[in-house]
């Protein structure tokens, strides 16, 4: 009862913002494993996809790389400049940096805990951690090439002003790949905010089915962490965060009542309507 009230709670946009903000402060002062550097889903290549080579390394954190590599394999990102919203833990923008080569990442979280936990461990002259609000961006106009925005914006409390400030801050023919799950009204909400953001939809899709088998495919892994890293009593509540196998968004991903959504958006070019 507790967790579909916690659940129903986040349906609203100031609780939103407050309640995610203080469970992403929790988990990175608690709960510092390093391994345990990605909060995201996770996603499983389909079967005419080639399979993702992964550093030794890596391979703890294999579906959750696979869904950074898929998102951010849709523009060349080698020599730019990149910056992530929602940053979480660091360890995507560490494979970004790592796998990708781009001249600089900057990431962004509105979690100070957070932040420090992904500079101790990530942060060097190639990658910084900053903390700021997604709905405003603490940099100059047209700083970026490309923005990253993966399984975040559904915390915000507004995607339209996240949005906007994305296309301020992205340099014009500058990309924005983002990466997120919806209700079946709330992706008909988003796809109304992007049509009409000012910049262009170059592609949409949905991945719930590769999502799903992620989630599937990490069950052990991620259980074993919530058992040795997460208080008893409050697993219950976590494993629905999580998103576990049996979990509310796993059952709803299946379902079709959760859609599992990947956007490639451009930044206009001036004189372009």
């Amino acid at each position: 009862m507790v967790t579909e009230i916690f659940l129903k709670l986040t349906d609203y946009p100031v609780f939103r913002r407050i309640v995610w903000k203080g469970v992403y402060e929790l988990l990175a002062r608690k709960f510092k494993e390093k391994n345990w550097s990605f909060m995201n889903y996770g996603y499983a290549p389909s079967d005419n996809e080639a399979p993702l080579k992964l550093q030794q390394q890596d391979e703890i954190n294999r579906y959750s790389i696979q869904l950074y590599y898929y998102i951010c394999s849709k523009v060349n990102i080698k020599g730019l400049k990149i910056l992530e919203v929602g940053s979480g833990r660091g360890g995507g923008a560490d494979f970004i940096n790592r796998y990708f080569n781009p001249e600089k990442i900057i990431g962004l979280d509105i979690a100070i805990n957070a932040v420090k936990m992904a500079n101790e461990n990530y942060g060097s002259d190639k990658i910084e951690f900053i903390q700021g609000s997604a709905e405003r961006l603490p940099f100059g106009d047209e700083d970026f090439d490309v923005v990253i925005n993966i399984e975040s914006s559904h915390t915000y409390g507004s995607v339209a002003r996240f949005l906007s400030e994305v296309d301020r801050v992205l340099r014009p023919g500058g990309y924005l790949l983002l990466a997120d799950l919806r209700t079946s009204a709330g992706v008909t909400s988003l796809q109304q905010q992007i049509n009409s953001c000012d910049m262009e939809v170059v592609s949409e899709e949905d991945i719930s089915k590769n999502v799903v088998r992620g989630i599937e495919l990490e069950e052990p892994i991620k259980q074993k962490r919530i058992k040795e890293n997460i208080p008893q009593s409050v697993q219950p509540l976590f494993k629905q965060f999580a998103g576990v196998v049996g979990s509310k968004a796993h059952k709803q991903l299946i379902s079709g009542e959760l859609a599992y959504k990947r956007f490639l958006l451009r930044s206009c070019l001036k004189g372009e309507t």
